[in-house]
């Protein structure tokens, strides 16, 4: 059994190049495709407008990194831990957010005080109220798989509870893929992407027990529901936009990224560690929370007096730039507070050390 604090870096520089794929999705392809910006990237859309698959990398990795960080840990402790890693850059992203559309968004996007002040829970999908940003819907998936965890959390993890429950969830899967269960059951077991969360679990479960068959078998049937949903998705996606996906490149894409982390789990990729690749991952989250709606109203607002490779190049280092602003001055800083808020307990700096007794 493997120790659950060895850190996985080469997560971390995964993390950052799932971040990067959308971002060029966004700023090469859906920004001005779907009439978000006037600068357009014909050629470089060949390949960008897969680049949304970097959502399914980051499911697969969630579901690997949320257990392990859940393995071990009471339900409150979880619980902490969620809200210390996903609100204070959360907070920061919608008010950075709402401030350049109020002043510089008009006529692309509007956003309004109520509409604010309901993002800040992260559960404005509930009363059905828009996304300051359009990225903030995956957070909602996020939400609904930490529940799951909780629960499982509160009931005690033990590799046979582990994967009694995958198995469990699997099945829910194809049930509301069949039909046979209401849509609103769809709500909890998230279908469109539960096999990635499923998967990557089950990954974590092989990197810290070691291969099984259970294990053996899951894994790819979750690889073969996600190519057939991943596949339908595209045909969505394409429709929006008025563009064809490959089928051929979508699998390819989605059994390359299942690989990648079965390797990982494997610790095959051990010799691409590198202590450095902490700060990759840790500009992720705030560069996912910052690109889109800000780096759209900047293509607007300078698209027509700056070259367009100048302004990509320019745009994405300074989501960069804000995005390490975040980490170091927000993250860093309000993390342990908010954890010993949270915990009940007084930050370490200020908790008074016994005299020694002798």
């Amino acid at each position: 059994m493997r120790n659950r604090t060895e850190r996985l870096y080469e997560i971390d520089g995964l993390r950052l190049l799932a971040a990067l794929a959308v971002v060029l999705f966004h700023y090469l392809f859906s920004g001005w495709s779907g009439g978000k910006t006037t600068v357009a990237f014909p050629a470089e859309s060949a390949w960008a407008k897969y680049g949304y698959l970097g959502v399914d990398l980051f499911f697969l990795i969630s579901g690997f990194v949320v257990l392990m960080s859940a393995w071990g840990r009471t339900p409150r402790q979880f619980v902490v831990s969620r809200i210390v890693r996903l609100y204070p850059a959360y907070w920061l992203g919608i008010a950075l957010t709402a401030l350049v559309t109020v002043a510089l968004g008009h006529g692309l996007f509007e956003v309004s005080l109520p509409q604010v002040l309901a993002n800040l829970t992260m559960f404005q999908a509930v009363p059905n109220i828009a996304d300051v940003d359009v990225v903030y819907w995956t957070l909602w998936a996020e939400m609904r798989f930490y529940l799951i965890v909780f629960a499982l959390a509160c009931i005690g993890m033990t590799r046979g509870r582990i994967m009694a429950a995958l198995w469990c969830w699997l099945g829910l899967t194809f049930l509301v893929e069949a039909g046979l269960l209401p849509p609103i059951a769809d709500l909890v077991v998230q279908s469109e992407f539960s096999h990635y969360f499923i998967a990557g679990m089950a990954l974590y479960m092989l990197y810290r027990f070691g291969l099984n068959p259970q294990i053996a078998l899951l894994v790819p049937i979750c690889l073969g529901n996600a190519v057939y949903r991943a596949i339908g998705y595209a045909e969505a996606v394409g429709e929006r936009y008025s563009v064809t996906y490959s089928p051929v490149v979508i699998t390819a894409v989605v059994v390359i990224i299942f690989l990648v982390m079965t390797f990982i789990a494997l610790r095959v990729t051990r010799v691409l560690a590198r202590p450095w690749l902490v700060t990759a991952g840790a500009l992720t989250y705030p560069l996912y929370l910052l690109h889109a709606h800000i780096g759209f109203i900047l293509f607007v607002r300078l698209g027509e007096t700056v070259p367009k490779y100048v302004l990509l190049v320019a745009v994405i280092a300074v989501m960069l730039g804000a995005a390490y602003l975040v980490h170091r001055f927000v993250e860093r800083p309000l993390a342990p507070r908010l954890r010993s808020l949270l915990s009940g307990r007084q930050p370490a700096h200020k908790r008074k050390v016994a005299a020694p007794v002798g």
